[in-house]
């Protein structure tokens, strides 16, 4: 149910003092939440500079965690309201979805799950909402096991996707999508890409003993660390110096799969095509004496490769174009080509909860168009004998087996090199797939594909 205050309108947002902060986390975490939980806007570049130092754990807990299992929320919020919130009131909906949240699933105190987050809605200039949301927290508190057993009945509620994603993974991989499920709801380990032009990881293993950080080997990637606990990126060792970046295992393959077409040609001229955050291009360069050319369409994305490149000492010629169009390119064909294709992130949601919430079954269809046109556009720019990477962040065959399998039918010039005998993933189509897993790598696709030589 929503209530007004008596001229219809909220009040003005109190400023929090120093014993508001409970509050205040709350009240920030919840405006940081309502674009999501409308649709209109995602986690991505989250501040949690927003809140007091003592706070931005919780902050970031909060905001991560209530996008993970929101399925969930949503479903207990439906059951504790006797009519939906206003949509001007979404601020009121996040609070009651942070802390539902909270009281089952962090170690808080019930009073403070209920009183801090029904009170927060008086620094969102709400005060009529405090009775309401204390009222449903309340009632959550006391009927949580009955709650949850009647919502859990449903099977998208109980593994936390939605509907049509469940729908979509069960069709994709009927033997494995309950897995993928429960991957993609345990947030992932913090994977290390150790800088060879620094040394080796072997030697930064013994940087992250002596700072008493546990850590780990990568099985399949040669320069990747998972720690055994997640930390701030500034207590890394030789962060700030270049010396490791943070890059999740599946990604740092895609060096690993270049690596035949580069390591023989130094100098080699190289385009990575949709080049943004640079964790691939910088890998890259770290591992390659290459010619590096970088694209990508977000300007402001760009400008993040840029200062990725200046902290670990590297270069490349970066470019703002767009990769289904050619208005950026010199004429001289490239010997390989990375292209990194915007996909649905089906691979990653376990990173970007917030994809539950914001991804709709109709964005496929258009990002396998997407796909489709850039893969067609930029094979012309390869030279004979070149290798392309497609690689994407996603677990559905319309984005990877099936998009390569188009490409290669339409395209007699293309002859797939994926390896097989890797230990890594499974065979799809001409590419391999990898599957998110526990305390392990991320869901990813890679179809290496070589230009043949004119007869």
């Amino acid at each position: 149910m929503s209530r007004e205050t008596p001229n219809g309108q909220g009040r003005r947002p109190s400023r929090p003092t120093q014993h508001d902060n409970g509050l205040a986390v709350r009240a920030t975490a919840a405006q940081a939440l309502v674009p999501v939980i409308t649709g209109k806007g995602s986690l991505t570049g989250l501040d949690d500079h927003q809140v007091v130092a003592r706070d931005r754990a919780l902050f970031k807990a909060l905001c991560y965690g209530t996008c993970r299992t929101l399925p969930r929320l949503e479903a207990l919020a439906s059951l504790l309201l006797v009519k939906p919130f206003k949509a001007r009131d979404a601020d009121v909906q996040a609070l009651l979805l942070l802390g539902a949240y909270q009281l089952l699933y962090l170690r808080i105190p019930a009073h403070a799950a209920v009183g801090e987050t029904a009170g927060a809605a008086r620094l969102l200039g709400k005060e009529w909402a405090t009775r309401v949301l204390n009222g449903c927290l309340r009632r959550l508190q006391r009927e949580s096991a009955a709650l949850q057993a009647e919502v859990d009945q449903d099977p998208a509620v109980a593994l936390l996707h939605p509907k049509w994603l469940l729908k979509t993974l069960r069709q994709a991989w009927p033997d494995d999508w309950r897995e993928i499920a429960m991957a993609n709801n345990a947030p992932g380990p913090m994977t290390l890409r150790v800088n060879r032009r620094h040394g080796d990881r072997e030697a930064y293993m013994n940087q992250l003993d002596a700072a008493g950080l546990a850590a780990r080997l990568c099985i399949h990637a040669p320069d990747g660390i998972t720690l055994e606990t997640p930390c701030d990126v500034h207590e890394l060792p030789g962060f700030e110096e270049g010396q490791v970046s943070v890059q999740d295992e599946s990604a740092q393959l895609a060096s690993v799969l270049l690596g035949p077409a580069l390591a023989p040609r130094p100098g080699a001229r190289v385009l990575d095509a949709c080049c943004a955050p640079g964790g691939k291009t910088a890998h890259l360069l770290e591992v390659f004496d290459i010619d590096l050319y970088a694209v990508d369409s977000d300007a402001a994305r760009l400008a993040k490769v840029e200062d990725a490149l200046t902290r670990l000492g590297l270069s490349a010629t970066l470019d703002h174009g767009d990769a289904t169009g050619r208005e950026w390119w010199d004429g001289s064909p490239f010997d390989a080509i990375l292209l990194d294709a915007p996909c649905s992130g089906s691979g990653v949601i376990r990173r970007h909860p917030d994809i539950k919430c914001l991804r709709r079954p109709s964005d496929i269809t258009k990002l396998a168009a997407l796909q489709a046109r850039l893969l067609d556009n930029l094979w012309p720019l390869l030279r004979p004998g070149g290798t392309l990477l497609y690689a994407t962040c996603s677990v559905l065959p319309e984005e990877n087996a099936d998009q390569v399998a188009a490409f290669i039918s339409r395209t007699p010039d293309v002859e797939p090199t994926t390896p097989g005998d890797v230990a890594w993933g499974r065979p799809a189509g001409a590419g391999r797939q990898l599957l998110p897993a526990n305390d392990s790598h991320d869901g990813f696709f890679y179809a290496r594909l070589r230009k043949r030589m004119p007869d």
